[in-house]
């Protein structure tokens, strides 16, 4: 049984138009202009019990509004959802025990206490046993590395030592599911590193059920053995990164070392030359034309290596997202 599902999933909101001018504020107050905005539509998931899954898509694809419907803050327009059995805008305690949301740009902390003073509001919200709590927490600190960083007021520490004690306070619970969005935006690749390394760690041990979303394809590539994509709020993917690039992508690269420089001008019947050229070349051929494409290369250049790979994910996303645009 999935631990998280959905089906047919939506989310519609209603923008008041209004024309410019205090007539158009005064027809706009008489007679309303209202129009529908679809941010989510007919979204099916089934997401089982350990999985680590990666939810992508551009600015406003509706991603942030799913994790919300998820968690209960927002009720669907349409369609239907359940996690851990529940219905999330039902906001049963059992559920709510038992999940947790991190947005990386909101804060549940208070921004003048020290975090450790919200670890303890949240301890006794959650009802969990002093014992377990300071054990848990100490390991939480231990592994996000904020020894004597607790007690300081969470405005006075920096941006990544505050998404660490985020990530602490929405833990120390131990949820079984996790909905993280966008939980190392703005941060240094140190500190995008650090978080990554937890969050495997943390599912690894715990088994948790963790829906990440982020704009930061290294997050997805390291974490997730299946993504969801969605654009303008619908489904368009599901499935491995390496499927998702033998799909949208009908290329591959071909990354080519010689033992002497060679002009671009010689490698472009073969194919798209990316970049500089010289005692190295990397060039992109049509997938089905891979193997006589590189065959030709062989015989026609003092080629001393060869390697054959998949477009970048990052730019397969890039390139469905703008296709659909």
């Amino acid at each position: 049984m999935a631990i998280i599902e959905t089906r047919g999933l939506g989310k519609t909101y209603f923008v008041t138009k209004k024309a410019p001018g205090l007539v158009g504020s005064l027809k706009s107050l008489v007679r309303p202009v209202r129009t529908p905005v679809h941010a989510v539509v007919d979204v099916d998931l089934d997401i089982e019990q350990g999985e680590l899954i990666g939810f992508l898509g551009p600015n406003g694809a509706g991603k942030t509004t799913t994790l919300k419907m998820l968690s209960g803050i927002l009720f669907p327009t349409t369609g239907t959802a359940k996690v851990l059995g529940f219905r999330p805008q039902d906001r049963n305690p059992e559920m709510l025990r038992n999940i947790s949301l991190v947005m990386g740009n909101k804060m549940q902390l208070w921004w003048d206490l020290p975090a450790w003073d919200g670890f303890v509001v949240l301890r006794d919200l959650y009802e969990v046993e002093q014992k377990v709590f300071q054990s848990r927490v100490d390991e939480l600190i231990e592994a996000l590395q904020l020894t004597g960083k607790v007690n300081t007021q969470v405005r006075r520490l920096s941006l990544g030592e505050r998404m660490k004690c985020e990530l602490v306070a929405a833990l120390l619970h131990a949820p079984k599911v996790v909905f993280l969005d966008e939980p190392t935006i703005g941060l240094d690749v140190v500190s995008q590193k650090r978080i990554r390394d937890f969050l495997k760690n943390l599912h690894a041990r715990d088994n948790c059920t963790i829906l990440l979303t982020s704009h930061y394809m290294q997050d997805v590539q390291e974490l997730c053995k299946r993504v969801v994509v969605i654009d303008r709020g619908a489904k368009v993917y599901e499935g491995t990164l390496g499927d998702l690039s033998a799909r949208f992508s009908d290329t591959r690269r071909i990354r080519l070392t010689f033992d002497r420089p060679i002009e671009a001008a010689d490698l472009e019947g073969h194919g798209k030359v990316i970049g500089d050229v010289g005692l190295t070349a990397t060039i992109d051929m049509p997938r089905e034309a891979t193997p006589r494409g590189v065959s030709a290369i062989l015989q026609a250049f003092p080629v001393i290596d060869v390697a054959i790979e998949e477009v970048d994910i990052e730019e397969v996303i890039r390139d469905l997202f703008n296709s659909n645009a």
